[in-house]
C-alpha cells in the first residue's frame, strides 16, 4: 500500500482517464467481488436522497476492503439538467480515500470516469463468469452515456458476431453502431422482442417500468441488469426471476434497490436464492449449470468498486508523476 504522509494526493478526472484502463477496472472489480464473498470486504449502508433542488439525487457509498486495504467514500449523484444547462455529465462524483491505519485523509480522486468504467467492469465480470462460452449475439438496451462503456467492456469478454440495439428513442444508437463498426461487428437497431436472438443482453437505462419481458428472453441467455440502483427503478419482467438464476454484486442491495426488489415483492424469488457473484469467482458456487439456463446479474453498484478503482488510480498517478500532492 502506498503511504502518502507528505500530504493529500489529488487525482484529476483527466488523469484517471490516462492511468486507468478497462483491464485495470476488470481486475479491481473482480477482486472486490471475491473479497466481499470471502468476508474480507464490507460495504457500509448507502445514503441516497433527493435533495429538493435541481431535481438532483445525492448520496454516499462507503466501505472497507481489508484485502485491498481500501477505506473511503464516494460522494455524488445525478443532476439531470447538467448536460443541457452546463455541458457537463449528469453524473457527478468524487472519491475520498483514507489511510486505514490512521484514518488520515489520503486522496481525493475524480469519480466520474471511474464510476463509468467500474460499472462496465461489473457487467464484464458477470459475462466472463456466467455467459455461455459460445455466446455470439449481444443485445444492448439503452443508449445513454454509460452504454458505450458497457458495450466496449462486453466485447472484450466474448467473440460477438452481431450486436442488437434498442432504445426508447433512436437517439444514442448511432454511438453504439459506431463502436460496433470500429470492431467490424454488424449492428442492428431492433424492437425488444428481437432480443430473443441474443445470448447476452445488457440493460442500462433509468427506467421505472419493465421493457424486457420474459417472452423476449430465450433459454441460455445471460441478462446483465445494470440500470436499477434505486428503489422504484425497474428494467425487466419480474417473472424472469422465477425461470432464471439470479447473481448479484451484493444481496442486501439487490433485494432493496436492485432489479430483484420487484421479484422479491411479488414472491417470485427468495432472498436466499440470490447468489453473490463473488462466490462464483471464488469457486464456492458453480455459476451456470447448463447451456439452457437463464442467468441474471443484478448489478446494483457498490462503494467498494469505487474504492478499489480509486486506489488503482492513486497508485498509477503517483507512479506516472501525474498526481498532485497538497498539504492538509
Amino acid at each position: 500500500m502506498i503511504k502518502t504522509s507528505d500530504g493529500v494526493v489529488i487525482v484529476r478526472e483527466d488523469v484517471c482517464h490516462d492511468v486507468v484502463s478497462d483491464r485495470d477496472a476488470f481486475v479491481a472489480v473482480e477482486g472486490v467481488f471475491a473479497a466481499m464473498a470471502a468476508g474480507d470486504a464490507v460495504n457500509f449502508p448507502v445514503v441516497r436522497e433527493a435533495i429538493g433542488h435541481a431535481d438532483a439525487l445525492y448520496g454516499f457509498k462507503s466501505g472497507f476492503d481489508r484485502a485491498g486495504m481500501a477505506l473511503g467514500v464516494k460522494s455524488g449523484g445525478y443532476w439531470p439538467q447538467n448536460m443541457a444547462n452546463a455541458g457537463i455529465s449528469n453524473h457527478q462524483s468524487s472519491v475520498f480515500l483514507f489511510d486505514p491505519d490512521t484514518g488520515r485523509l489520503q486522496a481525493i480522486i475524480g469519480g466520474n470516469y471511474l464510476t463509468a468504467v467500474r460499472t462496465a467492469a461489473a457487467a464484464a465480470v458477470s459475462i466472463s463468469h456466467l455467459a455461455r462460452l459460445d455466446a455470439s449475439v449481444l443485445g444492448m438496451m439503452g443508449a445513454g452515456h454509460q452504454s458505450v462503456f458497457q458495450l466496449r467492456a462486453a466485447m472484450q469478454q466474448r467473440q460477438f458476431s452481431k450486436i442488437l440495439g434498442w432504445n426508447r428513442s433512436a437517439d444514442g444508437l448511432s454511438r453504439l453502431a459506431k463502436l460496433a463498426d470500429e470492431h467490424a461487428i454488424p449492428f442492428e437497431a431492433v424492437t425488444p422482442d428481437a432480443m430473443a436472438q441474443a445470448d447476452v443482453i445488457i440493460t442500462i437505462t433509468s427506467s421505472h417500468q419493465p421493457f424486457l419481458m420474459a417472452e423476449h428472453v430465450s433459454p441460455g441467455t445471460h441478462l446483465v441488469c445494470m440500470g436499477t440502483d434505486t428503489k422504484g427503478k425497474q428494467e425487466i419482467d419480474p417473472a424472469l426471476f422465477s425461470v432464471g438464476t439470479c447473481f448479484t454484486d451484493e444481496v442486501a442491495q439487490s433485494v432493496t434497490i436492485g432489479e430483484a426488489q420487484h421479484a422479491i415483492a411479488a414472491n417470485l424469488v427468495a432472498e436466499g436464492a440470490i447468489v453473490p457473484i463473488g462466490s462464483v469467482i471464488n469457486k464456492d458456487h458453480g455459476g451456470r449449470t447448463r447451456d439452457d439456463e437463464i442467468t441474471i446479474f443484478d448489478g446494483t453498484g457498490v462503494g467498494l468498486q469505487d474504492l478499489a478503482l480509486a486506489s488503482v488510480a492513486m497508485r498509477r498517478a503517483i507512479e506516472a508523476g501525474s498526481a498532485t500532492t497538497v498539504s492538509f
